[in-house]
């Protein structure tokens, strides 16, 4: 496995040189003393080092007023100048590991830190899912969805015996503030579910690699997990004997791993066992797992990604998108405190495009972490440079209850959770400009309220250094990148058109006459998902208003979101004045024209970046170039000879 650091932690500070004096004893601690050093500055055992980091009791002694630090969480942190000082008041061990990477962004953007600052997560939990396999799995690899190389936790079916990369990930994460991280995939197979027992002395290594910078293991379990691994002849949550089972594991697994996180659990979902089969619901199966983890502190991640994957493709009334609602909106209210309802942003599957689901604002009584997916499943596969911190803004800014309501950022309770994008590559992402995305996801879950742009300019600073001809290309790469993969692929909210599994590349019908739910509905008349109330499957009922009212009507519904939500004619038109099939044709036309502007972008830096990395993602970008001809030709002549409308400016369509 090639070792690598990550890109955005290379050593180089202009910090070096100075001394540092960090008071008080913790291995959190411990890790900003070791990290300091390695970027040159000199540990000292005085309060007059240039740089002083302090318990928050006693910052006063160091020019911080009680005011500054009064009620600071034990993850939060205040940095202050004074004079020629710079003190970080820290309010518990984590927080002084958070503000010692503020100080290196700080630093890199060569910023001095304000008279005061005073930064604290604005969510306690911030996490990453890893769908790693123990085994190669046959048809979805080492890596379930992952495009940047094999598992850094597992090789060869088993934990990795040199786990250094595991120890250098930790660092990564803590420098975005990630604080718990899921290390194996949530589609439990058979050798997955034995972390839980033959394997736990292997995970507790991974545990105690991430524990120095401040990062507790969670795993995914199997519902199935008392029948696969204790040889009982039932998993029905409501058995004695099943619920004793699982206080055994976790008081097991809480003897190795003190700080565990807790259980990731897929149920129901797509083949995974789950508590229907003893007529159970949702909520009986995730309190039995709480209420095994709750003498230790620990949480239950019930995933709501629950529906029919053996749908018939004629039954137009049965609904992908409406599923999570159906299935966990009546549950709300009877989840155990420490049981959180982990839900993907959209209601059908991590799309380029698709509403907030409305299981997010529909749950009300229960704790539920918003799911993201880092990892480019829809969005290219790491082959394309797509950065999505523009859409995590807007999925974070939605106000389910109108203006006057709180933020999705505010409704999810439960903190977030994204799944992952790294692997055992040189760059750690696949494609280098990927490394964007992971900073971009931890800090938004640290603070929902930053500027994708301004975050963007903090990663090109720590990686690449202060050259501004850099900076502005990496941006001009980057910075409208979500909106051209979406300009050259499925149009208009209506979602997937891709490879059927793999889901890289086009392919307009390739689930149309599937089980799973994903159509399109693509006529000679028209195109697009009838989910209003008056005619169609009533998904968009599920929302409060003013959006259940907003997405019924064509008159109000927003052209991004059109297909989604109705089925119409070709001829129909947009608020944007442009009708159905010639924005298609226009925006896949556009869409090719931006990525080859971004592909000559990138070939102007080839002297400004280091030769190997520029070489990767000029061999990524070909690629790029020649999918989104792809998507353009194959969108543009299959709606042209569907719908036997030309275009108006007369281009080339098949």
């Amino acid at each position: 496995m090639t070792s690598t650091h990550p890109m955005w932690l290379t050593g180089n500070t202009p910090l070096r040189g100075r001394t540092l004096h960090v008071a008080g004893e913790h291995r959190l601690l411990d890790s900003v003393r070791s990290d300091a050093a390695e970027h040159g500055l000199r540990l000292i055992d005085d309060d007059t080092a240039d740089v002083v980091f302090a318990p928050s009791g006693d910052a006063g002694r160091f020019g911080v007023s009680e005011a500054d630090v009064a009620r600071l969480g034990p993850e939060g942190f205040v940095a202050a100048r004074t004079g020629e000082r710079t003190v970080v008041a820290y309010g518990g061990a984590a927080g002084a590991l958070y503000g010692w990477f503020q100080l290196l962004r700080d630093a890199a953007g060569h910023d001095a830190p304000a008279a005061v600052t005073r930064c604290e997560p604005e969510r306690e939990l911030r996490m990453l899912d890893h769908w790693d396999n123990v085994a190669v799995h046959p048809v979805m690899g080492q890596v379930e969805r992952g495009y940047a190389g094999g598992s850094i936790f597992f090789d060869d079916g088993r934990v990795r015996g040199d786990l250094a990369r595991v120890e250098r990930y930790g660092r990564l994460l803590a420098s975005i503030g990630i604080n718990r991280v899921a290390i194996n995939n949530v589609n439990v197979h058979a050798r997955e579910a034995r972390l839980l027992t033959d394997d736990l002395p292997d995970v507790a290594r991974i545990a105690a690699a991430l524990r120095p910078w401040g990062i507790r293991l969670h795993l995914s379990v199997s519902f199935a997990a008392p029948m696969v691994l204790g040889g009982m002849p039932t998993a029905d949550p409501l058995d004695a004997g099943v619920q004793q089972w699982w206080a055994a594991a976790a008081a097991h697994v809480y003897g190795a791993i003190p700080d565990f996180g807790g259980f990731v659990v897929k149920a129901d979902s797509e083949g995974q066992p789950g508590p229907f089969a003893y007529g159970r619901d949702h909520a009986d199966g995730a309190n039995m797992l709480a209420r095994a983890l709750a003498p230790h502190g620990g949480l239950v991640h019930w995933r709501a990604f629950v529906y029919n994957h053996r749908q018939d493709w004629r039954d137009r009334k049965t609904d992908r998108a409406r599923a999570a609602y159906d299935h966990f909106a009546p549950l709300d209210g009877r989840f155990d405190d420490n049981v959180l309802v982990q839900v993907k942003y959209g209601p059908l599957d991590f799309q380029t495009r698709e509403p907030v689901s409305p299981i997010i604002p529909g749950l009300r009584r229960t704790r539920v972490t918003l799911e993201l997916q880092v990892t480019q499943e829809y969005t290219g596969h790491q082959r394309h440079a797509v950065y999505l911190a523009p859409q995590w803004r807007e999925i974070l800014d939605f106000r389910p209850f109108g203006d006057d309501g709180p933020r999705i950022a505010e409704v999810a309770r439960g903190g977030m959770a994204a799944v992952a994008n790294v692997g055992d590559d040189a760059y750690w992402t696949g494609h280098p400009l990927a490394q964007a995305n992971l900073y971009a996801y931890g800090r938004l879950a640290w603070d929902s309220t930053l500027d994708p742009a301004a975050i963007l300019d903090e990663w090109i600073g720590l990686t690449f250094g202060p050259d501004e001809a850099v900076r502005r290309g990496i941006h001009a790469v980057l910075d409208d990148s979500w909106l051209t993969y979406e300009a050259h692929t499925a149009p208009l909210g209506v979602c997937f058109m891709v490879n059927p599994h793999h889901h890289y590349g086009p392919s307009v019908d390739g689930y149309e006459y599937s089980p799973w739910g994903t159509y399109h509905f693509a006529d000679r008349d028209g195109v697009g998902v009838d989910r209003t109330v008056a005619t169609g499957t009533g998904f968009a009922g599920q929302y409060p208003e003013p959006w259940a009212s907003t997405y019924e009507s064509l008159d109000t519904v927003p052209d991004e979101l059109l297909l989604f939500f109705h089925h119409v004619p070709y001829t129909h038109r947009l608020h944007s004045g442009r009708t159905v099939i010639q924005h298609i044709y226009d925006t896949h036309f556009d869409g090719v024209e931006r990525v080859d502007r971004v592909v000559a972008q990138w070939a102007g830096l080839r002297d400004a970046v280091d030769a190997a990395l520029h070489e990767r993602v000029s061999e990524r970008m070909a690629e790029q170039l020649r999918s989104a001809v792809e998507w353009r030709d194959q969108i543009n002549t299959y709606f042209l000879r569907k719908s036997g409308i030309a275009d108006e400016r007369g281009r080339e369509i098949y």
